[in-house]
């Protein structure tokens, strides 16, 4: 059974840093290309992240490049999202999604506020 579980989230004043992991399992994490993805209330899904399978080919929204970076570790079938200069419109839940598997996690809530 596909399994995916992030972690990391909270709440962070603006300017802070939040790492975010998704642990995977049930499937061959080292072969497939991992997102992360946002949803805040009452906006439309964001993909805010992906990786290939490698880790060669990364890309971001425009609204987080620079900021944040995408990685993975295929021995421990994890991928993270570091955080960095988070702004109040970071504030949204954050979801692992395998786009070849469409499967997703459950989420984990940042909110950035002061």
């Amino acid at each position: 059974q596909v399994q995916l579980a992030e972690s990391g989230g909270g709440l962070v004043q603006p300017g802070g840093s939040l790492r975010l992991s998704c642990a995977a399992s049930g499937f061959a994490f080292s072969g497939y290309t991992m997102s992360w993805y946002r949803q805040a209330a009452g906006k439309e899904r964001e993909l805010v992240a992906d990786i290939n399978y490698s880790g060669g080919t990364i890309n971001y929204a425009d609204s987080v490049k620079g900021r944040f970076i995408i990685s993975r570790d295929n021995l421990k079938k994890t991928v993270y999202l570091q955080m960095n200069s988070l702004k109040p419109e970071d504030t949204a839940v954050y979801v692992c999604y395998v786009p070849n598997l469409r499967v997703q996690g459950q989420g984990t809530q940042v909110t950035v506020s002061s």
